[in-house]
């Protein structure tokens, strides 16, 4: 099988990774990629939001699947021009995209299933906006209602800033605050079959305690040791199964990846969010226990055959991954700084390229590599994780020091 991998972040080199390890896949190519996906995958150029660009691509390179990382091509309708050249697209359609496209669309889907999730209006003026925020009160949650790269929330007890964001992003959902430790939990689907991964809890806060802003990610680790043991399977029926329902019910079966972002509440799982696509940070955890070969599994959900593929394997242990961001991020951030230390087993390129005159690596983005790391116990993953960490060297560089740290020590609690 040669697979073609849309993106060129940490979510696609953590992709990479997992489907080079597959037997079965024979030739992997990714456009853009990254310098660290050129270890394991041919480099091609490509616009990643020209659908017909991406297809003729596939075509050009005899992809048999075609893995779309980003969010952004899906909105976009990569998966539908690339499925109309007659070749199998691991993703969703455009209109099944709207899942993370709108959050108005997605909160209609949710309401129509009857998926637990938080009371929200949508505004587009300010009157509507501050009659919202007056309604809730504080912890005050604005969304802007488009694709926003991770960034397009804020969760704020200062009115004004909530107003100034609503005012930025034009269109916005306005939501009750859910208080309770998040989770993310992806779903593998055809738009019938559905099969979940490993919960995973990500750090969206660029700060230590999550203070300041809302950042596209800054760790995660996997799996969480106080979840409830039944939390999967109660997604998967409250959730999943009700959302797949009304997506076929409405015409856009939505298959591909199927992201539920889920606050535990003290009145149980409700979601947050969905996304339609791997996260990141988390794929870099939750890919990094999968035991079952990667590609085999994404070309069952884009070809309908979910439903005979063998019951998924995983490795003992934990994972854990720390991101170090450029300075000022995640602000416009600093780039162009050498890299030292990141060319090792276990880290992950996010934002990162080589320099043409002596192939120098380079910063490039915001978040510009992570720390992954495996062990025995999500303590000594952790360990592992820091000690990749601290042998990156990068000019202004920041993490946090606090990833997983809460649940190694037992600190995480559900409301009750």
């Amino acid at each position: 099988m040669r697979v073609l991998l849309l993106g060129g972040g940490g979510r696609e080199h953590a992709l990479a990774l997992g489907l080079c390890a597959d037997p079965a896949v024979e030739g992997l190519i990714a456009a853009p990629g990254n310098p660290g996906i050129a270890g394991v995958a041919e480099l091609r150029a490509v616009d990643g939001a020209d659908p017909a660009a991406v297809a003729a691509l596939a075509v050009e390179t005899r992809a048999d699947l075609v893995v779309i990382g980003p969010e952004g091509p899906l909105v976009a309708g990569v998966a539908d021009a690339v499925r109309a050249k007659g070749i199998a697209a691991f993703g969703p359609s455009a209109e099944a995209a709207r899942l993370e496209g709108s959050k108005t669309f997605a909160k209609d889907v949710m309401t129509a299933a009857g998926v637990p999730t938080a009371r929200a209006y949508t505004c587009a003026d300010e009157a509507s906006t501050a009659a919202a925020l007056d309604e809730f009160g504080p912890p005050y949650v604005v969304k802007n209602d488009g694709l926003a790269a991770g960034k397009g929330v804020v969760v704020t007890d200062d009115r004004a800033a909530a107003l100034a964001h609503a005012a930025e992003c034009g269109r916005v959902v306005v939501e009750e605050y859910l208080a309770g430790p998040e989770v993310s939990l992806f779903v593998v689907t055809d738009g019938e079959a559905a099969v979940p991964l490993l919960p995973a809890q990500d750090f969206k806060r660029v700060g230590d305690g999550d203070a300041g802003p809302n950042t596209g990610g800054m760790g995660a680790y996997a799996p969480l040791p106080w979840a409830p043991s039944g939390l999967v399977d109660e997604v998967m029926a409250d959730v999943v199964h009700p959302t797949l329902a009304e997506m076929r019910r409405r015409g856009t079966p939505f298959a591909g990846l199927l992201y539920v972002g889920l606050a535990m509440t003290a009145a149980g799982p409700r979601v947050i969010e969905f996304n339609a696509r791997f996260g990141d940070p988390e794929t870099q955890v939750v890919l990094a226990l999968l035991e079952t070969p990667l590609g085999g599994l994404l070309h069952a959900a884009a070809t309908g055959t979910l439903a005979d593929h063998p019951p998924l394997r995983w490795r003992d242990g934990a994972a854990v991954t720390v991101v170090v961001a450029a300075d000022n991020y995640p602000g416009t951030p600093r780039t162009g700084d050498v890299i030292t230390g990141a060319d090792r087993p276990g880290v992950i390129h996010a934002g990162t390229a080589r320099r043409a005159a002596d192939g120098a690596l380079l910063s490039a983005g915001g978040r510009v590599v992570c720390g992954t790391a495996t062990g025995p116990t999500l303590a000594a993953a952790r360990d592992a994780a820091y000690a990749l960490v601290g042998g990156i060297g990068l000019a202004g560089a920041q993490h946090r020091t606090d990833i997983a740290a809460a649940a190694v020590d037992g600190r995480i609690t559900i409301p009750r």
